[in-house]
């Protein structure tokens, strides 16, 4: 247990970092954020050497995919979702529904099969989300279908809409979370932390994404980076607009994703284990576009923005790891202090759904509240002990 008023410093600032110090700031701790990358801007400054690579959370869509993305056998990782999912309605409240003039949210998702093997994985999903959350998605017809989103292509032979997610902007959702963490008297320190050595604070939180093995080496084995590419489009005048509502699909066996913004739509994404690159691959895009394309025939009028690629920490069961760190450690304390270190990481492609519910839970472990009901379950379900060499006394005194 931490004193309530412990000084935490986050090491990291994405839109983990940024949740977490958020709700750290709101229960009275002082924070201090520390990561070259500014999540206002897109840029990087500070001490780092060179420009450091935008982080997962900057390159994503902001789907918000807690049903949509349930698939047989990850049933866990579906009520964690759906948790935080509820988180994000609690955030969303208090963030506001737009940023600089612009919307930050769009609800409502489809989720469409275009071939007949399509459509049997969209049948999946949907059995799947009838018995674990009855009422959460409605099978469409395909008239149904063009009447929600008259853009998609005729003859898909599977939809599902859910109406409980939503998608957020992203990248205007960094800038209102760091903005509102400034409100709160949070301080941001643009460099990068090369030991957690530096970091003096009685409370640290780990939150680097990927990079936190290169800080915590005991977590390297834990953590893998999944390369995936996303575009941008912008509709261009004359053009016919894009979706309203968040489009997941299955095109031939692909995962694809479309996801409006006030002005276009997100692409995405591809999936590869290779390593720590971040370079985006002429046949990733161009698989992207053909996909998006054959769903969403208006977008080859749209104008091309963006192609960027980043990576995204997964973990070996595809859940976060999210509790205080009793494993071992890279050296002791330099001052000879006892730390509480926790670790937010591990949260793969689903790190923007799963922020605010980690936010919420790395202020109860800093502060040594006891949780209760959905977000007991939800702290249980990440408690980095249940990987060998990592123990969480307190998780375990919330069973």
């Amino acid at each position: 247990m931490t004193d309530v008023a412990a000084p935490v410093t986050v090491v990291g600032g994405s839109v983990i970092g940024l949740a977490c110090a958020h709700r750290l700031a709101r229960a009275g701790h002082a924070v201090e954020v520390v990561d070259p990358f500014d999540p206002g801007t897109g840029t990087t400054s500070g001490t780092a050497p060179g420009p450091a690579p935008a982080p997962a959370a900057w390159v994503a869509a902001g789907m918000l995919g807690a049903y949509t993305e349930a698939w047989p056998g990850d049933e866990d990782l579906l009520h964690q979702g759906v948790t935080a999912l509820a988180a994000w309605r609690r955030l969303r409240a208090e963030l506001g529904e737009e940023w600089e003039g612009r919307p930050v949210f769009h609800d409502g998702t489809v989720l469409l099969g275009v071939d007949d093997a399509d459509a049997a994985d969209v049948g999946r999903v949907a059995d799947l989300l009838d018995r674990e959350t009855p009422g959460a998605v409605t099978r469409l017809t395909r008239r149904e279908l063009r009447d929600r989103e008259p853009s998609l292509r005729r003859g898909v032979r599977a939809a599902v809409a859910c109406d409980a997610e939503f998608a957020v902007d992203n990248r205007r959702v960094l800038a209102a979370l760091a903005a509102r963490c400034r409100d709160l008297g949070v301080r941001f320190t643009r460099r990068t932390v090369a030991s957690l050595g530096e970091v003096t604070t009685p409370v640290v939180v780990l939150a680097a994404g990927h990079a936190a093995g290169d800080l915590l080496p005991a977590l390297r084995p834990l953590l893998r980076p999944v390369k995936g590419e996303v575009v941008r489009l912008r509709r261009r005048a004359g053009s016919l607009p894009g979706p309203t509502r968040t489009v997941r699909a299955r095109v031939h066996g692909r995962a694809l994703y479309v996801v409006p913004r006030w002005d276009g739509c997100v692409v995405g994404a591809t999936e590869y284990e290779h390593g720590v690159d971040r370079e985006p691959t002429a046949g990733g895009v161009r698989q992207l576009l053909d996909d998006a394309a054959e769903l969403v025939p208006g977008l080859d009028d749209h104008e091309f923005t963006e192609v960027i690629a980043g990576l995204r920490p997964y973990s070996p069961d595809n859940l976060p790891l999210v509790g205080t760190w009793t494993g071992p450690v890279p050296a002791p304390w330099p001052d000879g202090a006892d730390r509480h270190l926790v670790v937010a990481v591990g949260h793969g492609r689903n790190g923007v759904l799963h922020s605010a519910v980690t936010g919420e839970i790395v202020a109860a472990v800093v502060g040594g509240r006891t949780l209760s009901g959905e977000l007991a379950a939800a702290a249980h379900r990440v408690r980095p002990g249940r990987y060998d060499g990592a123990h969480d006394d307190l998780h375990g005194r919330q069973r």
